[in-house]
């Protein structure tokens, strides 16, 4: 066997890493949402966080509960709308789902299906927070699987937060992978996640690694449960960087399933 050969196949060892090792724990299904009904996010599966005051963020909208105009099930697929409509201060309304206390877990491999919205203000995102009430952030730690921003179409990023690694001290650990078509097609974005890594995959190529570096909590607090969160922001200090282009709304994000493996 050639070098050139040997060399080509440590180099195709090394891309598929996650794929090979999702094949051999052979993890098995513990949680979904097909979205194969009609009306409301299952209420036994999501909460919703609400309110309107920025996040932390400087965000332009308030996120609703209940409300059909922001959170429905149509067609086989979960739509987050983003609106341009006031609701007291606020010009804008979304919706930010989240499975706390129906759906937290330590470890695992989780798939989210979707389609992003697209133009200037949208923030659509796909995370995790740390289970812990109350929660303490960036201490209990972030798991960005998904995020978007309008201005800068096609680029995703994924991320990891924690009191060591978070961007407000420019030590976040982050990754960034072009998807040209991100609001046109479906995608699978996905966390393949254990005691000692995190790694972030699109369509099942990873782009993403962080390694549980065993120094204690501040640096790794991913060993305890966390709850999946959706939802779109408008503006805020990120997604509103080059302002909010108030003519593009509506604007939906369409998530077709939710599959957690253990």
């Amino acid at each position: 066997m050639s070098k050139l050969t040997l060399v080509i196949i440590g180099m195709l060892f090394m891309a598929f890493p996650v794929q090979m090792t999702q094949a051999q724990t052979k993890r098995k299904l513990v949680w979904q949402d097909e979205f194969n009904y009609r009306g409301l996010p299952d209420p036994a599966k999501w909460n919703y966080d609400t309110g309107g005051h920025g996040w932390g963020n400087g965000e332009a909208q308030y996120y609703t509960a209940n409300r059909l105009e922001n959170a429905r099930v149509e067609k086989g697929c979960l739509i987050i709308e983003a609106r341009k409509e006031a609701i007291g201060k606020n010009a804008y309304t979304s919706a930010r789902l989240v499975t706390k206390g129906k759906g937290d877990w330590t470890y695992g491999h989780i798939d989210v299906r979707a389609k992003l919205p697209r133009g200037k203000g949208t923030w659509p995102a796909i995370w995790m927070l740390g289970s812990t009430t109350p929660l303490h952030w960036p201490d209990d730690g972030e798991i960005d699987i998904m995020e978007e921003v309008g201005y800068d179409p096609g680029v995703i990023h994924a991320s990891a937060h924690t009191k060591k690694y978070y961007h407000v001290i420019g030590t976040q650990k982050t990754a960034i992978t072009q998807v040209p078509d991100c609001s046109d097609a479906f995608h699978v974005y996905s966390l393949d996640w254990d005691a000692e890594s995190i790694t972030m995959l699109i369509d099942q190529k990873p782009y993403f690694h962080f390694t549980n570096e065993h120094t204690g909590n501040d640096a790794w607090p991913f060993h305890k449960p966390f709850h999946l969160l959706l939802n779109i922001a408008v503006g805020g200090f990120w997604g509103g960087k080059e302002g909010i282009d108030e003519s593009i709304f509506p604007q939906k994000m369409e998530i077709d399933y939710v599959r957690v493996y253990q």
